[in-house]
């Protein structure tokens, strides 16, 4: 009975601690490409986290996080990459599914703010699909820069995104957090490539808010 009570007692406090988090982003998604794509990409990102206590660190948690975002992509072949492309040239619409999991730090800096720092990996799982309202002749060509689109986000590892977060955390109540949330995405996929592209090519920047429930 006192066995079963103390388990009780954990898994009660472990549900205590765990926080669900939502969060709306602006991502900026910076392109040198020149004439062969449109303007660097500034999207929309719309997420959510959950975060467990990690037993004997003090203010420490691990994170796992879903982020959404949608854009349009074509194929350069002089390039020879993805490129991102306005509505009206598109070939491909790509829906990504970021899923990252993170360590989360929080420091007190007093009784109603909060200093937040995260580290960690995500992994971009994009889906992608033909353009929708093409007309018929244009299907094959889109066909073919889709395949090529696909085959370059999926291949070599482009998926996979170290990301640095940061933040504060404003005490709404008891229940709720209301905080500035910035983070950053590495494309350390680039050390084995052998790409050469502009430095600023594959990185990731974003700014938004994030509501914490505890």
């Amino acid at each position: 009975m006192f066995a079963f009570s103390v388990v009780s007692l954990n898994a009660d406090s472990l549900r205590r601690n765990i926080f669900w988090s939502f969060r709306g982003s602006i991502v900026v998604m910076p392109e040198d490409n020149g004439l062969e794509s449109d303007p660097t990409p500034v999207l929309p990102v719309f997420g959510l986290a959950v975060a467990f206590p990690l037993p004997f660190i003090k203010s420490a948690s691990l994170e796992t996080s879903l982020d959404l975002y949608y854009n349009n992509y074509g194929y350069s072949d002089s390039l020879q990459r993805a490129v991102p492309l306005a509505i009206e040239n598109r070939w491909t619409q790509v829906l990504g599914f970021v899923l990252g999991i993170h360590f989360l730090s929080t420091i007190p800096i007093n009784s109603l703010l909060n200093f937040r720092v995260s580290g960690g990996f995500a992994a971009d799982l994009r889906l992608c699909l033909i353009a929708a309202d093409l007309n018929s002749y244009e299907m094959d060509d889109a066909s073919e820069q889709t395949r090529k689109v696909s085959d370059y986000f999926w291949g070599q590892g482009r998926w996979f995104l170290p990301v640095l977060g940061g933040g504060l955390d404003f005490t709404l109540n008891e229940k709720f957090l209301l905080g500035l949330d910035l983070r950053a995405w590495f494309p350390v996929y680039r050390l084995w490539t052998g790409e050469n592209e502009p430095f600023i090519e594959g990185w990731r920047f974003g700014a938004g808010i994030k509501l914490t429930i505890r």
